[in-house]
């Protein structure tokens, strides 16, 4: 196999659909046992807080998944669409398909609940985590 280069690897990725990059990321890992999701490190309590201090802290940072498409698929699509601009219909349309599957990832707290909205009223389930 020819050895390519960096430069012709990156144009090939530049013209890549999100979910082939998506796919190939998936390849990668499999391929060589890691994990492109960034690595989280539990926070230690301060001294003398209680363990019941620390599990209240309230969640910032939450990823929308769409758990399932609903009986109204194309509202959800259009919904999907309209959270991730950068998706084309195609691709919108097997991210629905292929639920569950996170549509955000790493998004502050009115964005999540605005796009739970969105997609629970196209007739989709979600669930924030």
């Amino acid at each position: 196999m020819a050895k390519l280069k960096k430069d012709e690897i990156l144009a090939a990725v530049s013209e890549m659909t999100v979910l082939d990059l998506a796919d190939l990321v998936k390849a990668l890992e499999e391929k060589f046992g890691v994990s492109a999701q960034p690595m989280t490190v539990a926070a230690t309590a301060p001294a003398g807080a209680s363990a019941e201090e620390g599990a209240r802290e309230e969640q910032t940072v939450f990823n929308v998944v769409l758990a399932a498409a609903g009986d109204n698929k194309i509202g959800t699509i259009k919904a999907v669409r309209e959270l991730v601009p950068t998706l084309g219909l195609q691709e919108a349309k097997t991210l629905v398909e292929s639920a569950p599957k996170e549509v955000l990832t790493s998004v502050n707290k009115a964005t999540a609940e605005e796009a739970k909205k969105k997609l629970e009223t196209a007739g989709a389930k979600v669930e924030l985590k």
